[in-house]
């Protein structure tokens, strides 16, 4: 029958009669439906493959709201559709799935038994939801993972899971995984380990860390990163010697971010070597980068051969100073302050490359006085290149500043540059934007509007205005939804049309959201 009809009819005689009407096609598939149905009347129910199943833990934490819960329902409904169109002006729900799951968390509810499931598919679907949703959807969640393949990423890292991770006091368990398991599984297991037991999760990694291949032996020292402290540093000055290029240049990394370690001191002794104030004059830096790659340099992590387009001195150079350690300057120049010592002049065009090198090392160090210096003021110009003043830099250093005053800088750049080069810098900043950063971005949205831009160029800011901007700037907004001048019945493609649904649709997001969370204050019903 299945020949047949891959052939057709007409070309293979059916093995079933046509009937009286002669229609061939027609009685093969009438018999197709007949075969059908004796198959599935003589079915048998399938015995019990094992034990009954263990019942899943209870969840203690109380029921969500009734609104709350339907609001869940809606959500994770609009993202099986597949969302909504973002050049309409109707919010878009997927994207404040994310914020919902973080207040739920906040409020301590427990999640819907009926909606699990779609909330297991919607974090198997964006793994930017695994930490939360998994969280929210608690232990009966990891029972029905057991049971879907579809679901067991669920189970990575997961505490005495049958295919999770081993509790760590199960040091049986633990070795067998770690001498047995597949490269996803012992990534999984190093890291659960490295958050909760530090020392421990690096003496299992020494007790196979020659054997390992170079590729995975990076990515287990990768992971080395979560609890960094100066006891990982005699593994880690091992790992110097590794025959693979890129594991030495990690280990030398995070020996760098250690102030303490022997190699930061090494570095700290070769980087001032090659930077001091000049002589004679006024006040500034003088800068004689090394002449040779030793083989040292090459053990502690500098790269000898430099990328296209860059002179082997400055790259060297470049090198040891971002892996010194920031209190080596004020004592090695004078006895200044970070934003002295940024304030002072560079000889012969090393500007660029001596400041982009202290970013560097000010984001690897975390070190907040040194990123507030090389920052500098906000409405300083901006300006490309390698230079402390770039952009991305400058994003990469707020991120060093405490949250109130990461806000109150971006604010101020806003304020003198507009939105158009804030997009990285926003970024960083923590929801909501309240305060001074929220009034700037809505002035500098109101500002864009009246010069005539065009709004899809504000597109990634509007994206992120939605999320994080705060609600109580609703009501400002209502009143840019409308034309000014008002335009009656503007063409659907215009730039007036565009700008009116993005502001509606960010009003409406802003609503929705306040919404959202006096759903998830309320008592339970």
């Amino acid at each position: 029958m299945v020949k047949t009809a891959l052939l057709g009819t007409d070309r293979r005689a059916a093995p079933v009669r046509a009937g009286a009407e002669g229609n061939a096609p027609g009685a093969l598939l009438a018999a197709a439906a007949v075969r059908t149905v004796r198959y599935r009347a003589g079915l048998r129910p399938a015995a019990p493959a094992g034990a009954p199943l263990s019942a899943a833990r209870p969840d203690e934490r109380p029921p969500l709201p009734r609104a709350a819960r339907n609001r869940l329902a809606q959500l994770l409904a609009v993202r099986t559709a597949g969302g909504t169109d973002r050049r309409g002006a109707a919010p878009d729900l997927t994207e404040l799935l994310p914020q919902w799951l973080a207040t739920a968390l906040r409020q301590g509810f427990a999640a819907p038994h009926d909606l699990l499931p779609a909330l297991l598919d919607a974090a198997r679907a964006r793994t930017d939801l695994r930490p939360a949703a998994l969280a929210f959807a608690g232990p009966r969640a990891l029972w029905l993972a057991r049971l879907n393949p579809a679901w067991r990423f669920a189970l990575r890292g997961v505490p005495g899971g049958a295919a999770g991770t081993p509790a760590p006091e199960d040091a049986e368990g633990v070795a067998r995984l770690w001498e047995e398991g597949l490269f996803a599984e012992r990534v999984a297991l190093l890291g659960t380990l490295r958050e909760r037991d530090p020392a421990r999760a690096r003496e299992l990694l020494a007790t196979t860390w020659r054997t390992e291949r170079a590729e995975d032996r990076l990515l287990f020292l990768d992971s080395l990163r979560a609890g960094l402290g100066e006891a990982d540093e005699p593994f880690l000055d091992e790992a110097l010697a590794d025959r693979s290029r890129n594991v030495r240049s990690t280990a030398a990394e995070l020996l760098s971010a250690l102030p303490g370690s022997a190699l930061s001191g090494r570095m700290a002794e070769r980087a001032a070597s090659c930077v001091s104030l000049a002589l004679t004059g006024e006040p500034r830096i003088t800068v004689e980068a090394p002449h040779e790659c030793d083989a040292g340099m090459e053990r502690d992590g500098v790269a000898a051969k430099p990328p296209a387009n860059r002179g082997e001195r400055s790259w060297w150079f470049g090198q040891l100073v971002e892996a010194a350690p920031l209190a080596t300057w004020p004592a090695r120049l004078g006895g200044r302050t970070p934003e002295e010592v940024v304030a002072l002049p560079v000889d012969e065009g090393w500007q660029s490359e001596l400041h982009g090198a202290w970013c560097r090392a000010a984001v690897r160090q975390r070190d907040a006085a040194w990123s507030r210096a090389l920052l500098g003021a906000p409405g300083s110009p901006v300006a490309d290149g390698p230079g402390a003043v770039s952009l991305a830099e400058r994003a990469q250093l707020l991120g060093a500043l405490p949250d109130g005053e990461r806000a109150a800088w971006v604010a101020g750049f806003i304020a003198a540059h507009g939105l158009s080069d804030s997009f990285q810098l926003l970024a960083t900043c923590t929801a909501p934007w309240a305060g001074p950063l929220g009034a700037a971005v809505v002035d500098a949205l109101t500002t864009a509007r009246r010069a005539g831009g065009y709004p899809w160029s504000y597109s990634g800011i509007m994206g992120l205005a939605e999320r994080c901007l705060d609600p109580a700037e609703a009501p400002r907004l209502a009143t840019l939804a409308q034309p000014d001048p008002p335009v009656a019945d503007p063409p659907a493609n215009s730039t007036t049309a565009y700008w009116t649904d993005a502001f509606a649709r960010l009003t409406g997001t802003l609503r929705l959201r306040e919404a959202m969370h006096a759903e998830l204050t309320r008592a339970p019903a």
